[in-house]
């Protein structure tokens, strides 16, 4: 961390998410280097440090004993640096605008490890670029600091601001776009080639992600070295409709050091890409292809190979899963803590006791819309699994207030219960009440209350 007394306070600095109509806009009042001529957008404006004194003719200046009752200035700036440490990025901004003092301490680097940039107007790329400038101004042309830029839902982020990213940031190690469907494969490669640290990647709702790889220049420079290897250990690619099993595969072939991988909806998915995936990323904790729904029994034999590593898996709404792809999740995965299998129709009660007896370590379950699940499924359930604490059943046709009355005996540390639209009665609602004191029962039954 620098000193305080090593900030220059000559620097203009940037102060984001100021829309046109605002004071600090008309008529270029608290702007003295740039502004916008488009109107109705939101962008990055630039200003010199405030002056130690307000000085606008209107504004009664306050009393000398006034300004010295001010708790805030009481505040060491250790306290105070600790406050800012909770304001996003705009915010963070127009406090450095209030007078020196607080200019010097909202750039203090210590509060720069992460840009956090939220809205679908801003105008995110020059964002970018005039923070990077200003947190580069002590190690030019880089933000060694800064580790984490979160820029998710800004609609209007390109690849030309992943690549300031990525030319400016080579400590990154967590960037979030999720929803800014504007960047492309070149800039995503950008990033991870020229951050050599990250760990953490979501690029959820990015609709022309169709892969995660270096570019070739990096890849011709590391691999001899490195074997072309991305340290993500993260990587969130829901609703990455594009991906297919050639992508999944070479994002595997480079990422091999991957625990957590989200596949939501990723509908081009097949058993054969996520045979790949298993080949090369062996140290998978969590997983999700939900809604993937060429994903069958033979996809959950690959998984099954992850054995006692895998904690989390959703197989939610995928169609093709029966009692056989359940039986090999069950049988090598022993230690599975959680599993989604909602709107998987083929699931019976045959699965349920297979996934009882070998996954005994269970704490959140979701058979929902698993209409083959009845009274039978439950008893193993509660058998078995006394670690229980999430259960899901909605919709699941077959399942009446015996079964959960027998859930609810057993399964003491119950905290989530969904019976939505089963035909259990108020009495059995009851009763897991009785047993399960911190249960949160989620039903359409008007007569419990």
């Amino acid at each position: 961390d620098s000193d305080l007394s090593m900030r220059t306070l000559s620097t203009p600095s940037p102060a984001l998410i100021f829309p046109p109509n605002s004071p600090g806009f008309q008529n270029g009042r608290g702007s003295s280097t740039s502004s916008s001529s488009v109107t109705g957008e939101t962008v990055a404006m630039v200003h010199s440090p405030p002056p130690t004194r307000l000085t606008h003719p209107l504004i009664r200046l306050a009393s000398k004993h006034q300004r010295e009752q001010a708790n805030i200035d009481r505040l060491p700036d250790h306290s105070m640096i600790q406050i800012f440490s909770f304001l996003p990025t705009n915010q963070l901004c127009r406090c450095a605008r209030v007078c020196r003092r607080w200019y010097n301490l909202a750039w203090d680097p210590r509060l720069w490890r992460t840009i956090r940039l939220t809205g679908e107007t801003i105008n995110v790329d020059r964002a970018l670029k005039v923070l990077t400038r200003r947190l580069c101004q002590d190690t030019p042309n880089v933000c060694l600091m800064l580790e984490t830029v979160i820029v998710s839902g800004c609609r209007r982020l390109t690849d030309r601001g992943l690549y300031t990213i990525a030319q400016c940031c080579p400590e990154l190690r967590r960037l979030e776009v999720s929803g800014c469907y504007n960047i492309s494969n070149e800039a995503v490669f950008d990033v991870v080639s020229l951050c050599p640290n990250l760990e953490h990647l979501d690029v959820s709702g990015c609709s022309k992600v169709t892969c995660i790889s270096l570019t070739r220049e990096a890849s011709i420079k590391l691999s001899p070295l490195h074997g072309k290897q991305i340290s993500i250990r993260y990587l969130d690619m829901t609703d990455c409709f594009v991906l297919e099993d050639e992508g999944l595969h070479t994002i595997a072939a480079h990422c091999t050091q991957l625990t957590h991988l989200y596949l939501r909806r990723c509908v081009r998915i097949t058993d054969e890409g996520l045979r790949y995936l298993m080949i090369y990323c062996t140290s998978i904790k969590e997983l999700s292809v939900s809604d993937c729904r060429f994903v069958s029994d033979f996809g959950l034999r690959e998984i099954a190979k992850l054995e006692s590593r895998l904690r989390y898996l959703s197989i939610a709404h995928c169609g093709r899963i029966t009692d056989v792809g359940i039986r090999y999740i069950a049988k090598y995965c022993s230690k599975l803590r959680y599993l989604n299998a909602r709107g998987c129709e083929g699931i019976t009660d045959h699965g349920v006791e297979y996934l009882a007896k070998n996954c005994t370590k269970l704490k959140s379950l979701d058979i929902g819309k698993c209409p083959l699940v009845s009274d039978t499924g439950l008893e193993f359930l509660a058998l078995n699994c006394f670690n229980l604490k999430r259960l899901s059943l909605k919709s699941c046709e077959s399942i009446t207030g015996q079964g959960l009355q027998i859930v609810a005996a057993n399964c003491f540390d119950l905290q989530m219960l969904n019976v939505q639209d089963c035909e259990v009665s108020v009495d059995a609602l009851r009763f897991v009440k009785r047993h399960c004191k911190r249960c949160i029962i989620e039903h359409t039954n008007p007569a419990f209350f």
